[in-house]
């Protein structure tokens, strides 16, 4: 790919959890301003790209495993374990050989996209990625978090004999009520997360033969589930996160653009929102070296202002043109 890409991703959340921290509410930054981490949104992606038969590594897989006492034990992958799972590795320790290792590594549609530091059994590599997605961060004044209790259809036994008298039973001691649970979501949260692609990252993995470099393929698989691996990654925190826009500016290779997000703005209507794009300035001065522009967006909940040259809208779930 000869080409650079600069862009905006943007995810809604209504009554989920798009990207909690170790307390369970959506993560915030130390003057409490909500935001997703480019983890958050790299997940979905790679559980796409899973289902669909490509090799992830950097992904959280698990295996069987026989205790000392004759017990199985249920465990998380290594680094190397992964590795060796995936590429029908006997023993990563036994390989000796750089240059098949680079070559296995760029395989992976993560390592191709995202990069990778993989330090293990005395190979020490990393990989800058191709792609460079930010922090998203959300856009919607009026975001708040919502905890609601739930109630467990079985009651706790662990605290047997404790002594509190409304929880347990006068006589056996057990617990008399269900246990109960928390589940902490976002009233509505608009999230907006930078990224760039810069295919020149590989060029010198390209001149050892372990690559072809970042190719129109490798971009037309991100641009694909960059638009809808949140949409369709439904768990339980998630189902009501959706991808609701996405801004693709494809420039020449001598082309550098700014953080695209400082340049979107949200605004909650009655009956639609509007995302508003403000960089058409800044993009219409250099349109001779702009390549092509795609907006995403959902066009039953949103209005988009079309104030971009050469830019094509389309329905972000059909990908018709709008």
């Amino acid at each position: 790919m000869d080409k650079r890409v600069f862009g905006v991703l943007g995810i809604v959340s209504r009554m989920s959890n798009w990207n909690a921290d170790f307390t369970g509410y959506p993560k915030t930054t130390s003057d409490g301003e909500v935001f997703g981490s480019d983890k958050a949104f790299k997940f979905p992606m790679k559980k796409m790209w899973q289902q669909q038969g490509e090799k992830v590594l950097y992904i959280k897989s698990m295996k069987l495993q026989e205790g000392k006492k004759g017990e199985t034990d249920l465990i998380p992958r290594s680094l190397k374990e992964r590795y060796e799972f995936i590429f029908n590795e006997e023993d990563l320790k036994k390989n000796k050989d750089s240059k098949k290792l680079l070559t296995n590594l760029f395989m992976a549609i993560d390592v191709k996209n995202f990069g990778a530091t993989f330090a293990e059994e005395g190979n020490n590599i990393s990989i800058t990625g191709a792609v460079q997605i930010g922090q998203g961060f959300n856009k919607y004044e009026g975001t708040s978090a919502e905890e609601q209790q739930i109630l467990s259809p079985f009651r706790d036994a662990s605290d047997k004999g404790k002594g509190n008298d409304k929880k347990k039973d006068e006589e056996g001691g057990e617990a008399k009520s269900s246990t109960l649970g928390t589940k902490i979501v976002s009233n509505e949260a608009h999230y907006f997360y930078p990224f760039a692609i810069n295919p020149h990252s590989y060029d010198e993995y390209k001149s050892f033969g372990v690559t072809e470099g970042y190719t129109e393929e490798d971009y037309s698989k991100f641009k694909k589930a960059a638009t809808i691996a949140a949409t369709s990654y439904s768990t339980n925190s998630k189902i009501g996160c959706e991808n609701e826009f996405a801004l693709f500016v494809e420039t020449k290779d001598d082309l550098y653009l700014p953080d695209l997000t400082q340049y979107i703005h949200f605004q909650k209507g009655e009956e639609k929102s509007s995302i508003i794009i403000k960089c058409d300035e800044l993009i219409n001065k250099v349109s001779e070296k702009i390549e092509a522009i795609e907006v995403y967006y959902n066009p039953y909940t949103t209005v988009i202002e079309k104030n971009l040259n050469k830019a094509k809208y389309f329905n972000i779930f059909t990908k018709e043109e709008v």
